[in-house]
C-alpha cells in the first residue's frame, strides 16, 4: 500500500522538482521527511495542549501544514 505511495513521491521528487543528481535527490527526501516529522510533533504537542484545555501555538501557519496538501 505504501510503497506505490512512496514510488510516485520518488518519481514526482526525480523528475518534476529538478533533481539532477543523487544528492539533489536525497536533499529534497531528506527536507521532506523533516518537514513530516516537524508537522507530526506540532500535531501532537497541539492536542496535548488541548487535552488541557490550553491554546498551542503553531511553528509555522495552520496554511503551511501537511496535512492541508
Amino acid at each position: 500500500m505504501f510503497e506505490q505511495t512512496f514510488k510516485n513521491i520518488d518519481d514526482v521528487l526525480w523528475k518534476e522538482a529538478g533533481c539532477t543528481t543523487e544528492l539533489d535527490y536525497t536533499e529534497q527526501t531528506s527536507w521532506l521527511l523533516f518537514l513530516k516529522y516537524l508537522d507530526d510533533l506540532e500535531q501532537e504537542k497541539a492536542e496535548k495542549a488541548e487535552l488541557y484545555l490550553l491554546i498551542y501555538a503553531f511553528l509555522f501557519s495552520q496554511l503551511l501544514c501537511l496535512l492541508n496538501l
